[in-house]
């Protein structure tokens, strides 16, 4: 098994080897470089040549949609920041404390505001009373 793995692996590797010194011969050859350079070129030509069309017909080229992709995304991700954000303010409104818990202590300061009047209002008949008995006292 382990002569199967390492047979198949120098036949790989003479293989690749092989392979890498075809490749290297042909880039080195002036014709071949010479043609790969003129079918990058021709392809470049094409490409700006559709994109011209594209752009007369009113239609959007490839690299309008991936600017538009890129906008998209980019908006997306301050859309998700905003929400985050929005998430946080909730969270801490609810931290503040809830209706119910307001409800329950503006109803302590309307009670405290009852019993204060409630002791004025004593206060000031116990004061009037007693005016009342002075003015009814004889005078001397």
């Amino acid at each position: 098994m382990s002569d199967d793995k390492g047979l198949r692996g120098r036949a790989t590797r003479q293989g690749q080897e092989a392979i890498g010194k075809v490749t290297q011969g042909m880039l080195e050859n002036p014709v071949v470089n010479r043609a790969l350079t003129a079918a990058f070129e021709t392809r470049e030509r094409a490409t700006r040549a559709q994109e011209l069309a594209m752009s007369a017909l009113n239609l959007p080229s490839a690299g309008d949609l991936e600017r538009l992709t890129r906008r998209l995304r980019s908006v997306s991700q301050r859309l998700e920041g905003i929400e985050d954000g929005l998430d946080r303010v909730e969270q801490r409104i609810d931290k503040l404390g809830s209706s119910s818990a307001l409800d329950k202590r503006l109803t302590a300061i309307e009670e405290l505001l009852a019993r204060l009047e409630a002791s004025i209002a004593q206060s000031a008949r116990a004061t009037a009373a007693e005016e009342s008995a002075d003015d009814r006292a004889p005078q001397g």
